[in-house]
């Protein structure tokens, strides 16, 4: 369950008063009172925490004065109200300005200094220091949580662990011997060396949250435990030069400057200590280090960041000059081809239309319709791959129905003379387009090739199925007729040796698998298997218009026109 709206300032302001009832029950109320006191002191001092989110500014200066009357009336109450106000500060720092924090902080310190004070005896050194010190940590924290750290751009934990370790070998090592001489336990002394030393493993992630609880350690061995005093202050200014190398704002490195200069003074400056002018340079220097190092290594990782942007830059400039060349290399091909072979072709095409009117009937009329017909296809195609050529990210038109090109393909060849025979099976209507124009283009490349090989005259067996999951093209044909071997070289069909691996690179991009070779009776085979997405399922349009019907009257068509064999 979420706490929300005014049932998180009831619970807040209910927690504010039972705080006050524990810690101030056992001491009867205040000794310059009249009667019994506890309850109105714990309500006085709780019930303002149900407004803190609405009015921390409000609620702050409230509870500072009401430190310093449960302060002058020696109510037990006091110790509630300087804990309150420290949360309430917090929360002016982490939502307001500069200028509420600094009214906030102003009253609270003071209101601090009169707490700690006793009557009749002046403010001393120490004094001043934790009533300067007890409000600002709050303050710090609120306003440190409003971010002024980013995330750690890389993943490597080798240094947390590195740090981690050596601050855990470094407190044990130097403390074990004297956590016995303290008024604390000594599983609390030493919880508290190795946690210290752990907080160094995070101190990359959360500089400001452990650069204050190094100080708060520092603090307590001052109190609690002299002989770790100096430990507890390598650890602050390791923390410190964290702080610097990860805040790249000075405003925050000046104000850690400046607390961990104080808290230095605090451990290691005696009563006893006459105070220089070198004393206080040395001391100065001192804290001075850790952030002049943690800054050189900040700027560091800064020009090494802004190093790899630029190595990414440049080699993104680099493949987008290298696209753009490519472009240009395409444009060039894309003008060569169209003003080469698109002329020669149709050169050729008008002088078979010009013919055809000289031989208007008879088969020499049919070839040479023929030879205008393919003519005008090679152009329409050449005119697609120009535009591919002169624009890569625009995708070629696959046909509408590729059974409708592999019928048209058997029927070229047959009239170029070979004897094809085709098997289409209807199921392959239902596999994905993609697969059935890939098995379109490489039964048009596998009877070109046995054309261009075998020559006319030569038997061939066109299948292409579905078996399963995969769409199966297979292309055979047999033996040579001998009139090839005395055809000489100039009249055989030229070959740039490409189609068998345009072939298998096309059936290699959707994941399936190409092979052609000689067979047991001295024929080729090619079969291709292209995995589809799912098997194919039976028609469930009407038979008028389901997809398969072209190509079985496509088939049909070739049987009366004169494919030996026929369709199966």
């Amino acid at each position: 369950m979420r706490w929300r709206g005014v049932p998180l300032d009831l619970l807040l302001a209910a927690a504010g008063t039972a705080l006050d009832l524990m810690l101030s029950a056992k001491g009867g109320g205040s000794a310059l009172l009249p009667g019994n006191e506890v309850i109105p002191m714990a309500v006085g001092v709780g019930a303002p925490m149900g407004l803190v989110r609405r009015a921390p500014l409000a609620v702050s200066l409230y509870l500072a004065a009401f430190l310093v009357f449960t302060d002058q009336v020696e109510s037990f109450t006091s110790n509630t109200a300087q804990m309150l106000l420290c949360v309430s500060i917090g929360l002016v720092a982490y939502h307001s300005g500069w200028r509420p924090t600094c009214t906030a902080l102003g009253a609270a310190i003071a209101a601090t200094a009169i707490n700690l004070a006793d009557p009749g005896i002046a403010l001393t050194t120490n004094s001043w220091m934790y009533s300067i010190l007890v409000p600002t940590l709050p303050v710090l924290i609120g306003t440190y949580l409003r971010g002024p750290a980013g995330r750690l751009k890389d993943g490597d934990i080798s240094p947390d662990v590195l740090l981690a370790g050596g601050g855990v070998a470094f407190t044990v090592l130097s403390t074990w011997t004297d956590w016995h001489s303290g008024t604390q336990p000594v599983w609390v002394v030493g919880l508290f060396a190795v946690f210290g030393g752990l907080s160094l493993g995070v101190a990359r992630r959360f500089p400001g949250l452990v650069f204050i609880f190094q100080s708060v350690l520092l603090i307590a061995a001052d109190q609690y435990l002299h002989d770790a005093v100096n430990t507890c202050l390598i650890l602050m200014l390791i923390a410190l030069c964290v702080f610097a190398m990860r805040i790249a704002s000075w405003a925050w490195i000046t104000v850690t400057y400046v607390i961990c200069t104080m808290l230095a003074s605090l451990a290691i400056v005696e009563d006893s200590t006459e105070v220089t002018a070198f004393r206080v340079a040395i001391l100065m220097a001192l804290v001075t280090t850790p952030v002049a190092i943690g800054r050189y290594l900040g700027v560091r990782q800064a020009a090494a960041e802004a190093e790899r942007l630029r190595v990414r830059e440049s080699a993104r400039l680099a493949v987008a000059q290298v696209r753009a060349d490519q472009l240009l290399e395409r444009e060039n091909i894309a003008r060569e081809v169209h003003d080469i072979v698109a002329h020669h072709v149709g050169a050729m095409v008008l002088r078979a239309g010009a013919a055809r009117y000289a031989a208007p009937e008879g088969p020499v009329a049919d070839a040479l319709a023929d030879i205008r017909e393919t003519g005008h296809q090679a152009l329409e195609d050449l005119r697609g791959l120009l535009d591919v050529l002169r624009d890569p990210g625009r995708r070629p038109d696959m046909p509408a129905d590729p059974a409708e090109v592999i019928c048209e393909s058997a029927e070229r060849m047959t009239a170029a003379g070979l004897q094809v025979e085709l098997e289409l099976d209807p199921a392959t209507a239902h596999a994905p387009l993609v697969a059935r124009a890939s098995a379109a283009r490489i039964v048009q490349e596998g009877l070109t090739n046995v054309l261009k090989h075998a020559g006319p005259g030569t038997q061939v067996s066109v299948a292409v199925t579905t078996t399963g999951q995969a769409l199966t093209v297979r292309v055979r044909n047999g033996p040579p007729p001998t009139i090839i071997e005395r055809l000489p070289s100039s009249g055989r069909l030229p070959s740039s040796g490409r189609g068998l691996a345009g072939m298998r690179e096309r059936v290699r991009a959707l994941g399936g698998t190409l092979t052609a070779g000689l067979d047991q009776d001295g024929g080729w085979l090619l079969t291709a298997d292209m995995p589809i997405a799912s098997p194919a399922s039976p028609p469930t349009s009407s038979p008028a218009s389901t997809p398969a019907e072209r190509p079985t009257g496509c088939i049909t068509d070739l049987i009366t026109g004169g494919l030996t064999g026929g369709a199966t």
